[in-house]
């Protein structure tokens, strides 16, 4: 598993996807609707935000829940270019980028929800350092520092 949210590779296409949509909000006609304007670039972010914040939580069961979030921003910000493309905002072939952005992030959101879903670890949150009845007995026996205890290395080997 990854080590932090930028190395998740739908991270990565979740920023293209913000990076796209601000490009394309810049145009002339795009950017007096500042209404869907803020509305897109929200949504597109929100994909990108709640996939970093759902892994920083540390469980599974949480980032699961954070990767649908997530999905669903997708699914508003290709509505939103639904929206540019019918006031003649954008192109078709801008609208036909941004729209498999957004299709191919939602798919690798899915992948991965169903990976997680599926994997047998809970997330960082509930990693366990587990040792051994040795270990542990050692380790009371020298809090308690008990000198001659049945269980002291020492006196075994005697």
């Amino acid at each position: 598993m990854a080590k932090s949210f930028e190395d998740l590779p739908v991270w990565q296409r979740a920023r293209e996807l913000v990076k796209y949509i601000y490009t394309l909000t810049r145009k002339e006609a795009f950017s007096r609707d500042f209404s869907l304007v803020d509305q897109i670039r929200r949504s597109s972010a929100s994909v990108m935000n709640n996939i970093a914040e759902g892994f920083e939580r540390g469980s599974n069961t949480e980032f699961i829940q954070f990767l649908y979030i997530s999905k669903g921003s997708a699914g508003e910000a290709r509505t939103q270019l639904y929206i540019a493309l019918d006031q003649h905002y954008t192109a078709d072939e801008e609208f036909s980028r941004g729209y498999n952005l957004c299709v191919d992030v939602s798919g690798q959101l899915s992948g991965l929800i169903d990976y997680l879903k599926g994997s047998r670890l809970k997330g960082e949150k509930f990693k366990k350092e587990y040792k051994s009845i040795r270990e542990e007995v050692e380790e009371i026996t020298k809090t308690l520092n008990i000198q001659h205890s049945r269980f002291n290395k020492n006196d075994i080997e005697k």
